[in-house]
């Protein structure tokens, strides 16, 4: 068996001046549709038409739409319909969920229509009624294998679906994790690496970096899933060490927890 090797793509580099430029023009796009453009739609009576708030909406977001296109053609890629990918987070706010309807019947038309599902270990279980078999949450030890089960219960359930992440939290402390995935793609199933996180500064965000380690692994190192998801299950394991919500790491720094470096040392 011959292993499967890809060469990943540079992450654009921008200057300050051009982030800056790139979010002040749609920011003061939505001002002058907010100040300039809304009060012509206020009624007599002082309220705002729903359509209109919908419309100003769709023009605001369009500005955002466009400044992503430019950065995209800018590296030289071509956005087509074929190229889109639906990814779906299965993870919800529960405490801030005030919709009229339940979590079930709103995810389920969403998942629906996407082509990758990203939840963690309980997930499926809260939103669909899908349990890992055999398996306790709060024991601090999990299988990775019976998660795919609850994989293939979701494939069946949404037949779009070709791609399934779950991240995986042994809770032996709040201070003391241990953290990993898989991924189920077409009937196969991949393994992350398990990282054992004795001192964790701050979890938060830590699901978030790893969607956004999956959707850059899937996309640098194409057609290898192993890759893609041992590069986001290293990506994430890092944010526990990062206090915030966001994952202040280089790609540089989680191949080198790939290649098996984990001892912290200071690159100068």
């Amino acid at each position: 068996m011959t292993e499967r090797t890809s060469t990943p793509k540079e992450i654009p580099q921008f200057s300050l001046p051009q982030v800056l430029l790139m979010y002040a023009w749609p920011i003061a796009w939505f001002m002058f549709l907010i100040y300039a453009v809304g009060p012509m739609f206020v009624s007599s009576d002082g309220t705002f038409p729903l359509w209109a708030e919908n419309l100003i909406g769709l023009l605001g977001n369009g500005a955002e739409i466009i400044v992503a296109i430019i950065i995209l053609r800018r590296e030289g890629y071509r956005l087509t319909f074929k190229s889109l990918r639906v990814r779906m987070n299965l993870r919800f706010p529960d405490k801030l969920w005030k919709w009229g309807a339940q979590p079930v019947d709103v995810m389920q038309d969403l998942v629906a229509l996407s082509d990758i599902a990203i939840g963690n270990e309980e997930d499926a279980a809260k939103v669909f009624g899908i349990h890992a078999p055999d398996t306790d949450v709060t024991s601090g030890q999990l299988d990775a294998g019976k998660y795919r089960h609850v994989c293939e219960q979701l494939a069946e359930r949404f037949p779009d679906l070709d791609t399934i992440a779950i991240t995986l939290r042994g809770s032996l402390s709040a201070s003391h994790n241990t953290w990993s995935s898989v991924l189920w793609h077409s009937g196969d199933l991949f393994f992350g690496p398990t990282y054992d996180i004795t001192h964790i500064v701050d979890r938060v965000g830590g699901g978030d970096s790893f969607v956004a380690g999956l959707i850059y692994g899937l996309n640098t190192y194409s057609g290898d899933h192993q890759r893609a998801l041992d590069f986001a299950v290293a990506a994430s394991a890092l944010k526990h060490t990062i206090f915030g919500d966001f994952n202040l790491v280089s790609v540089t720094e989680v191949e080198k927890i790939l290649a098996g470096d984990t001892s912290g040392r200071v690159s100068r």
